[in-house]
């Protein structure tokens, strides 16, 4: 099963800039998208078929613009699960799920914390997500948690540790999160192969930041224990630019 993640920062633009032609031609099985910043009724659907989709789920945010997480798949899911069940946070659309047999493949878009506002929220939100996750691995064991985390894990994931130290996305309290899921019995599959740097999901709009490689890795396929032995590959795919993210893919012999 090939799975990719690409947060693309609005659907409609990312189409607009060869996303389907991409889609097709890096051909995954099941895709996991997030901030499409779009309701259904604003896309036409058949555009997805077409490109080889014909299962795709969306949740979309309240607020019209915003958030919004997606999984398209070539083979039709046992289960869909619209959110968590947590009111805050399925009202801004960052959740879905999709069995297939006993592997479950989840699209997730975690906050960012721009201010402190924004901080208190995303630390609730990373709270009670790994509470609602502890008690969803009782019954579905062998689970992808695909999507942009927008936490930086380690120095070695950001272009610049020391000055964005005291930075959302890079802060202890951020980075200890990681290291708690990670303990609770996932696996960082990217990580899983590579150790090197300079390995990015992310760069800044301003300052030429891509082309300069200034980035930070806040997407993740994290992969469950019990899906470890089935992990065959997982690579970061910079040269899409549809967004200023670029997708991320895991490969598990399931």
């Amino acid at each position: 099963m090939k799975i990719i993640s690409y947060n693309v920062n609005g659907i409609r633009a990312a189409i607009n800039k060869g996303f389907l032609e991409w889609l097709q031609s890096a051909s995954p099985d099941v895709i996991c998208l997030q901030e499409t910043k779009a309701h259904p009724d604003q896309l036409d659907l058949s555009l997805f078929e077409k490109a080889g989709y014909p299962f795709h789920y969306w949740f979309s945010a309240q607020k019209k613009g915003y958030s919004g997480v997606a999984i398209l798949s070539r083979i039709q899911p046992d289960e869909v699960v619209f959110g968590t069940g947590i009111d805050y946070m399925d009202a801004e659309g960052r959740n879905i799920r999709a069995d297939f047999g006993d592997v479950s493949v989840m699209s997730l878009y975690l906050p960012s914390g721009t201010n402190i506002n924004r901080l208190d929220h995303k630390l609730q939100y990373m709270a009670d997500f790994q509470d609602y996750i502890n008690r969803l691995k009782q019954d579905r064991p062998r689970l992808v948690i695909s999507g942009d985390y927008n936490i930086c894990h380690r120095a070695i994931d950001i272009h610049d540790p020391v000055r964005n130290a005291n930075v959302s996305g890079f802060l202890p309290v951020e980075r200890a999160w990681i290291d708690n899921f990670i303990s609770t019995g996932f696996v960082d599959s990217f990580r899983h192969f590579n150790q090197k740097p300079h390995q990015y999901s992310w760069w800044s709009y301003r300052a030429n930041a891509r082309a300069n490689n200034k980035g930070w890795r806040i997407d993740y396929n994290m992969v469950s224990q019990p899906l470890k032995d089935n992990l065959e590959r997982a690579v970061i795919l910079p040269e899409a630019r549809h967004s200023d993210h670029c997708p991320i893919l895991v490969d598990l012999n399931v």
